[in-house]
């Protein structure tokens, strides 16, 4: 049957007709990933299926459509214009992606908000497959999930987790299951359990926006992982400042956060090293290997006599680290190339290279106090906490850590060392000395004096005791 232009069939005629046209595509390989390319590619046709049949029903939805979208809108308009205002500057406005799309049509008045359909990627996978694809491959996705999986995060107050105003304020990124939100929901959380709009801002949903580095400066900063300050003070930051600016033309060469880590818009966003700067295999270098090791044990990837431990499980789920040498190398040829794009190929190598050396350098130093207060440990100056699987300091207790001494080695881990290795991968000269390797320096000379005083209180005591 039709009605004006628009062809209206039977639910079944429509499934058949779908399933047919997706049998059909579900053969053929993705965009730009060759021929042999089979990953997830029926998920992504049945998306983009189901982003056609979307639009024809935008189209065609009838005046039930276009009445639902109009009593959100004039609803809305009084309770929060800004959301309106927002939504009518967008592209999904004019494109007709009207609320009940993303939202669903079951919340009709504030005592029905709970029906009030949350935006997740899989919604938003609906017109944005490919997106949405790359998104669930990368690191983002699993940010929910590793702050989730770190050992103390349970101590934290609520409100900085679950309700978003510390580490959760940017880890929501990450998916969550729907028993999660159901949960979230459940505890009283009604707001940031969407993904997409951490860099997309709601409601205007603008690609421009998320195009500039700006778009990373809330998380993206900081003690544990400074790249904003890092980047906007440094050449490319600052030629890209000029560009916005005015002052260089907008052809000029300036990479932002995205040229480097999304380009060509991808989502995927990984890292040759990761966020923790320790992936597999152990390096040839004997001294390097005997140092890394150490900081694997320290982070309960290895137990203290080096074998794995369920932690290096948590380790893989979370993707914070390269652990094959295949994973590493295709992540550093893909950086290689869009550094390409402005500089020579000995210079980039050169430059990554020196990323890689400080890596070296600040593993010797923070082995070395790692091995410091394990021998406390081992020695019984320092006894075992309750929430210590090992007589061995955790990395990953971070300001949880119980003494004083494990709390120097927790700034000197995730604030310090961070700040040297990523100052030299951002070409931050200030940063990788002086915010980093400079503070690693008086990091390891406290944690000595440190454990000299307790060793010798702790020789005091035995005297004492003795006598």
């Amino acid at each position: 049957m039709s009605v004006g232009n628009c062809v209206i069939m039977s639910s079944e005629t429509m499934r058949s007709v779908l399933l047919r046209v997706c049998e059909i595509w579900s053969s053929r390989p993705l965009p730009g990933r060759g021929p042999d390319s089979t990953r997830c590619r029926r998920p992504y046709r049945i998306h983009l299926l189901l982003s056609l049949a979307v639009l024809a029903l935008a189209a065609c939805g009838g005046e039930d459509t276009e009445r639902a979208s109009s009593d959100c809108v004039e609803c809305h308009r009084d309770v929060t214009p800004n959301i309106v205002t927002d939504w009518e500057l967008s592209r999904h406005s004019s494109e007709g992606v009207d609320c009940s799309l993303c939202h669903g049509d079951q919340h009709r008045s504030a005592d029905d908000v709970a029906l009030v359909q949350t935006a997740t990627p899989d919604v938003c996978a609906t017109c944005h497959p490919i997106q949405t694809e790359q998104f669930q491959g990368g690191k983002h996705a699993l940010a929910w999930a590793s702050m989730n999986a770190m050992p103390t995060t349970h101590w934290l107050p609520m409100a900085l987790t679950e309700g978003m105003k510390g580490c959760g304020g940017c880890h929501r990124i990450g998916l969550k299951t729907e028993e999660e939100i159901q949960q979230l929901r459940a505890d009283g959380v009604m707001f940031g359990l969407a993904s997409c709009d951490t860099c997309h801002t709601r409601h205007l949903f603008s690609v421009k926006e998320a195009r500039e580095p700006q778009a990373c400066r809330t998380c993206h900063m900081g003690i544990d992982h400074p790249q904003w300050e890092m980047y906007s003070s440094s050449k490319h930051g600052v030629r890209h400042l000029l560009k916005q600016t005015g002052t260089l033309p907008e052809q000029a060469a300036a990479p932002t956060c995205q040229t480097c880590h999304m380009p060509k818009g991808d989502h995927g966003v990984r890292t040759a090293w990761g966020f923790l700067a320790v992936r597999l295999p152990m390096p040839e270098d004997p001294e390097w290997a005997a140092d890394r090791a150490t900081i694997l044990k320290a982070l309960g990837v290895l137990d203290p006599q080096g074998n794995p431990t369920a932690r290096l499980e948590v380790v893989k789920q979370a993707d914070v680290a390269r652990l094959t040498q295949e994973d590493w190398q295709r992540e550093r040829d893909r950086m290689t190339g869009i550094c390409e794009q402005c500089h020579s190929s000995n210079l980039v190598r050169a430059e990554l290279e020196k990323g890689d050396q400080m890596i070296r350098e600040t593993d010797r130093l923070l082995a070395e106090a790692i091995r410091i207060i394990a021998s406390l440990y081992r020695d019984g100056i320092l006894s075992k906490p309750d929430h210590y699987a090992y007589d061995y300091p955790d990395l990953l207790a971070f300001h949880d850590a119980p003494t004083a001494i494990e709390q120097r080695l927790f700034k000197m881990h995730l604030e310090h060392r961070m700040r040297a290795f990523q100052g030299t991968f951002h070409n931050n000269p200030d940063y990788a000395l002086w915010y980093g390797w400079s503070e690693m320096l008086q990091d390891l000379t406290e944690i000595r004096t440190l454990a000299q005083e307790m060793r010798s209180r702790h020789q005091a005591t035995v005297r004492n005791l003795i006598e």
